[in-house]
């Protein structure tokens, strides 16, 4: 698609659609959408592109970010409806914000690495608190678990609080497993809960020390399992057998014949 129109005008097109669409001779469908009605389809925008992400499918990323775009278009409108805010005070707000959280690039300061960008940047954040609220407080708790957890200790590290290097992590890692075994020997659920939240906790930990992503790692292990199970379900199916017929050591070993075809 190759339009000659400016950024700047094709966004006032599209306010101007969205606007339409939620007006008394607009559709029906978009003017009785609501904030809560919309979540669930912003979410799904949002793995959508993901998904485009992990593809290396620039065209479909490319239309995926519209969808993402138009969603912040609507919940505008809306906010224009209601009389609480616009789309131009979220394009202000934005830019303010972008503009005074980088003082190295638009203002004087002088920043000698990533590290220091990092730290300055929850030093702002934390006069825009105003002491009102923790560093931690803007992480939302519906945020999957292993991402929260990488962002809370990414958060925290940023000012000091972190372990020097991966190898104070690993004994963490070992000290928890030490805890949830003992919790285990002892059939105590509440506790074995407790101490494996801290173990998975620890792992993500030394995760983040090692540059790798837990969740993206996790969710390569589960497209992995079900790659290799599905390779177990054509063989089983192909011999005209069915999987509760199979013994677990003949799964067992197909499962190894699908790792040697690294799948």
């Amino acid at each position: 698609m190759d339009d000659q129109r400016s950024s700047g005008v094709l966004f006032e097109e599209l306010l101007d659609i969205v606007a339409r669409l939620r007006s008394e001779n607009g559709c029906p469908w978009d003017r009785e959408q609501t904030r809560e009605s919309l979540k669930p389809l912003m979410l799904e925008e949002l793995y959508e592109a993901f998904d485009a992400i992990d593809r290396n499918d620039e065209a479909s990323l490319r239309e995926e970010l519209g969808d993402m775009l138009l969603h912040i278009v609507f919940h505008a409108q809306i906010g224009s409806e209601k009389g609480t805010f616009t789309i131009k005070e979220v394009l202000a707000g934005i830019i303010y914000k972008m503009r005074k959280r980088h003082p190295h690039v638009f203002g004087e300061l002088q920043v000698k690495d990533v590290d220091e960008v990092l730290l300055n940047w929850e030093k702002i954040k934390d006069e825009e608190r105003k002491g009102e609220e923790g560093m931690l407080s803007s992480l939302p708790r519906s945020l999957p678990s292993l991402l929260r957890a990488f962002a809370i200790q990414s958060r925290v590290a940023r000012v000091g609080f972190d372990w020097k290097d991966a190898l104070g992590v690993e004994c963490k890692v070992e000290e928890e497993w030490k805890e949830f075994r003992e919790a285990w020997n002892h059939r105590n659920l509440a506790r074995m809960e407790e101490e494996w939240g801290d173990l998975v906790f620890a792992l993500v930990n030394l995760a983040r020390h090692l540059g790798i992503q837990p969740e993206e790692a996790l969710r390569k292990s589960c497209d992995r399992f079900v790659r290799r199970f599905e390779f177990i379900e054509k063989r089983i199916k192909g011999e005209g057998k069915a999987l509760e017929d199979m013994t677990l050591e003949e799964m067992d070993a197909l499962w190894e014949e699908a790792k040697r075809e690294h799948l």
